[in-house]
This record gives C-alpha cells, sequence and structure tokens, in this order.
C-alpha cells in the first residue's frame, strides 16, 4: 500500500483540449484527482458507475448533473451519484479535484 503521492512527482494528462488530469492518493476504494481547465474547455457529458465529489479549488464553472446547470466557482462542491449524466464547461481558468468511490481503474492505464 502506498500512503503518500507527491504532487511534484506525479505526471499529468491531457484528458481533453485544455483539461489536464494528475491522480493524486488512491488504492481500490478510494481516489483523488486533480484537473487544471483552460478557459472554454469543456468536460463532456458522460456516466459512469462510480460516486464522484467535486470541489472547486479556482476558476468558474458551469455544470451539467442531470440536465440541471448551475455556474459554481472557488470553494464550491458537486456531487454525482452513479450513472448520472454530468459535465461541465471552463468559464475562467481554474482547478478542480475530484474524488471517485471506488476508483477509477479507468485512469490508472
Amino acid at each position: 500500500m502506498k500512503n503518500y503521492f507527491i504532487n511534484s512527482e506525479i505526471p499529468s494528462k491531457e484528458v481533453d483540449p485544455g483539461v489536464t488530469r494528475k491522480v493524486l492518493a488512491h488504492d481500490k476504494n478510494l481516489m483523488v484527482c486533480e484537473l487544471h481547465f483552460k478557459k472554454g474547455a469543456i468536460g463532456n457529458l458522460h456516466q459512469h458507475p462510480h460516486e464522484q465529489c467535486t470541489y472547486i479549488i479556482s476558476g468558474k464553472f458551469e455544470f451539467n448533473i442531470g440536465g440541471v446547470k448551475k455556474v459554481l466557482g472557488p470553494g464550491d462542491s458537486t456531487y454525482k451519484e452513479p450513472g448520472v449524466v454530468h459535465g461541465a464547461v471552463c468559464l475562467e481558468e481554474g482547478m478542480l479535484i475530484d474524488i471517485f468511490t471506488p476508483s477509477r481503474e479507468d485512469f490508472l492505464k
């Protein structure tokens, strides 16, 4: 089991145009990810069987969760239940923290 994840040692991966992700602390049951969005970048609508919380560190984002849109900024957070269709558009460059349970095995490939 790994207990420490040093951000400066973790590579970023471009996952969509203008969106990069770092997989931070994780095990099979829980995963924390850091995402950076450039203004105008889109987290495309998608769904997955994981529970997900998102915490907005900086920037401004229009989230769409289950067809309901809301603009959120620093200090705000979201919850997405398993299977709900969701996505986001970055209105002002920013950073998010995503937390998943269980871990997103697909992110580790």
